[in-house]
């Protein structure tokens, strides 16, 4: 039988109508000439006008506020290669809090390709629907090869948020944890446990930030991915090291930062014990961490712990980021997210959470509210109403700085706000 949890969920996407999306008339109807100017004959006079101006098409569609959510479901959540079919729940989800946290429209899309060919050239064929695309649950290494091929073909934002979003929360997460801890990200020694999209996408993002990659050992299922290896694909063979260490018991000695986007219950309390003074464990595997906080706080009093769940104190969550770097793309037309939006993301977040905590979120948790930034709060929680105002202007502002934005920064945004 199926959990009161399992029920709940299952009467939650079925009533009162299957799924959780709908699509819904923004304009009057309700009279002939509205019907007139909704379609024939009133709709011939955008589409005309789209036809000698092609940016007009951002002025009378949807296109200026909509994003694709697309999968091939070859990677969904923890759940593996569930088929696209199956993925769809989380798709709309995905959706979902597009709208929710920054007021973007989505369509879901799920596209049964066999091959990242196939798929590629699919999304290249309905990309000009969207103004923005968010490639999701897309299995490693494919997923970087359809990226990159959809960037380089596409003139509208696209984005694996498995990849960069992870990657941007990490990095926030890390600036403020390694501040309070006294280190610093140019010297710190980080290992990363698991290989796949987001430990590859954080690695880079951080190196890019000021890591030294000399100082990061990254491991997959076989250990220490080092360059005597054979075995390594394109994306994990940039992150061999020169190094004697072979498993993660030797990778964790010494080990300032610890990153695991892998499994569960990987980290001994052994392993933890051989850290350097005041570690950083970013535990992320779902639902189950690399380690328990319970367990790393009872072998360590000086560690601070971040995990993907939302029932203990720091959740990196996706959520803080790829709702508002879409915002401020859209708002600015951007062409494209490129690393400098993603690093003013990063540092907007990790900024916003030295701000004193608006009562919204004290309501919110209850009990489990955070008081203040510190060792058991370094990043916002993903119910921070400032989270819009923050990120969002910070990545339009870098996209137009960098110059991939076709308009100005827009008027009605906040002023910027960002760690310095």
């Amino acid at each position: 039988m199926a959990s009161d949890f399992e029920k709940a969920a299952l009467d939650y996407h079925e009533k009162p109508k299957p799924g959780k999306l709908s699509v819904e008339v923004s304009k009057s109807t309700k009279t002939q000439k509205d019907l007139a100017l909704a379609y024939s004959p009133g709709v011939a006079v955008p589409v005309r006008a789209i036809e000698q101006n092609p940016d007009d098409v951002y002025r009378y569609t949807l296109k200026s506020n909509l994003v694709g959510v697309i999968t091939n479901g070859t990677a969904v959540l923890g759940l593996g290669d569930v088929g696209p079919l199956a993925s769809k729940p989380v798709m709309e989800g995905k959706a979902v809090l597009f709208k929710r946290f920054a007021n973007i429209d989505c369509f879901d899309i799920e596209v049964d390709a066999p091959n990242p060919q196939s798929f590629i050239s699919t999304v290249e064929r309905i990309a000009p629907t969207f103004g923005g695309i968010n490639l999701e649950d897309i299995r490693g290494p494919q997923c970087f090869e359809i990226e990159n091929a959809l960037i380089e073909r596409l003139d509208i934002p696209v984005f694996h948020d498995d990849q960069h979003g992870t990657a941007i929360i990490i990095c926030a997460g890390l600036l403020n944890a390694l501040e309070i801890q006294g280190k610093s990200l140019h010297e710190a020694k980080v290992i990363c446990l698991g290989a796949g999209a987001a430990g590859i996408a954080s690695m880079r993002l951080l190196v890019t930030m000021g890591a030294k990659r000399e100082n990061i050992l990254m491991l997959d299922r076989q250990g220490v991915i080092h360059m005597g290896r054979t075995d390594l694909n394109p994306y994990k063979f940039a992150f061999a090291a020169e190094t004697d260490k072979r498993s993660l018991a030797d990778a964790m000695d010494g080990a300032d930062v610890f990153v695991g986007v892998s499994g569960a219950n990987l980290i001994s309390p052994e392993m933890l014990k051989s850290m350097n003074e005041k570690p950083i464990v970013f535990a992320l595997s779902n639902p189950d961490p690399e380690i328990h906080p319970d367990l790393a706080n009872s072998v360590r009093d000086d560690v601070i712990m971040a995990t993907g769940r939302s029932d203990f104190p720091n959740q990196v969550n996706n959520v803080l980021c790829f709702p508002y770097i879409f915002r401020g793309a859209l708002d600015v037309r951007a062409k494209m997210i490129n690393e400098d939006m993603m690093i003013a993301a990063a540092k907007a977040i990790a900024a916003l959470a030295k701000e004193p905590i608006p009562e919204e979120v004290k309501v919110a948790y209850g009990d489990a509210a955070p008081s203040e930034f510190g060792a058991q709060y370094i990043i916002p929680t993903p119910l921070d109403p400032r989270l819009l105002d923050w990120v969002a202007p910070a990545v339009a502002h870098a996209a137009v700085e960098t110059k991939v934005a076709r308009l100005p920064f827009p008027a009605h945004y906040s002023p910027i706000k960002t760690r310095k």
